[in-house]
């Protein structure tokens, strides 16, 4: 099996500690590894080195290989600039392709997200395969443990056996009334980003549901039988459309599995969700900072001064070199609309 991990996104919740020149992947936000090194090693034991790779950025290839020194050079697949996850995939299937038989299944997995049970996480990936043996195109659902609205669903269809699913449709982020009702349903799953299947299952996909990829893939191949695999792609790559892959390949296939799955998964996307996860003290503080304290509770704080916090609750507060966030936890998403302001406002040297 092959093992693709996408590491290319900036990580815009996590502001001031995730920049541009540092982005959530690469930061040591839960353990003494990064998360793209925490993602390889849960991978090892089943997979070798040999055939992990990484598709990220341009500009974070030099930290990629500062992260992984291990990694083979050749097994960091370059987007010229991010165009969303249907041109990432395709680019990269194409890419494998040239390397390996068609196939040969993978699994994609995105860099930045938590599984707490390894052992879990690797017994799947065997379930996974069998499924993707038959061409199918298998994602894997988290079972919802509270009405998520950050999330977007899988609705399960008909049960294959006690540990697969048909796909009978996937939802966009619900609201809270909507989210409730899928939890109830018993028969609705989060959308965790990863999927597995066959390279030519992939391929074949994108000729059939977005032949303008498969058309600007067949440029890019040439581009690369002319120039080889370290060949300037950008002019091909700009004409690809900005979609994910589950609208534009998986809300639209036939032949598609989804494997519930409960194995400690989060997907880390924002300070609460860091705080979730995170060990607390006994008034629910969650303090990587010298500090004291008085009558305050539920609040995460990240700084390398000493933190003084007096009767204030639920609050985030997160300082870098040049920058410091304070917000509600409950309001930590809205993270990403200060870096949307900072680049409107050409403040370059916050991002």
């Amino acid at each position: 099996m092959i093992a693709l991990i996408m590491a290319g996104g900036i990580g815009t919740r996590f502001w001031p500690l995730s920049r541009k020149s540092n982005p959530k992947q690469f930061l040591k936000i839960i353990s003494e590894d990064s998360m793209i090194q925490m993602t390889v090693k849960r991978l090892t034991p089943s997979i070798k080195m040999e055939d992990i790779y990484i598709v990220t950025a341009s500009s974070q290839v030099e930290l990629t290989k500062k992260n992984l020194p291990d990694l083979p050079e050749e097994n960091i697949i370059i987007e010229p600039f991010g165009m969303n996850t249907a041109p990432c995939l395709a680019l990269s299937a194409s890419y494998l392709a040239r390397k390996y038989d068609k196939s040969e299944k993978m699994i994609i997995l995105p860099a930045d997200h938590l599984i707490a049970s390894k052992d879990e996480f690797l017994a799947s990936l065997e379930i996974g395969e069998r499924s993707a043996e038959l061409d199918n195109l298998v994602t894997f659902g988290i079972k919802p443990n509270y009405p998520a609205t950050g999330y977007g669903y899988i609705e399960a269809g008909p049960k294959i056996d006690d540990l697969r699913f048909n796909v009978k449709q996937f939802k966009e982020k619900p609201d809270l009334e909507t989210a409730e009702q899928f939890l109830n349903s018993g028969n609705f799953f989060w959308n965790s980003g990863m999927f597995m299947w066959k390279i030519e299952t992939i391929l074949n996909a994108y000729r059939s549901y977005l032949p303008k990829v498969a058309e600007i893939l067949e440029n890019i191949n040439i581009r690369w039988n002319e120039d080889g695999l370290t060949a300037n792609i950008s002019s091909e790559y700009a004409l690809m459309p900005k979609i994910p892959v589950d609208i534009g390949i998986m809300e639209q296939a036939e032949k598609r599995v989804v494997i519930p799955v409960d194995y400690g998964w989060s997907d880390v996307g924002s300070w609460k969700a860091l705080y979730d996860i995170s060990e607390k003290d006994e008034n629910g503080n969650v303090l990587n900072c010298d500090f004291e304290i008085i009558n305050s509770q539920n609040n995460y704080v990240n700084s390398k001064k000493f933190v003084s916090l007096i009767g204030v609750k639920n609050l985030v507060v997160v300082e870098s070199e040049n920058a410091l966030l304070i917000t509600d936890k409950d309001h930590s998403e809205d993270v990403k609309k200060i870096v949307e302001k900072l680049g409107h406002e050409n403040k370059i040297d916050l991002l």
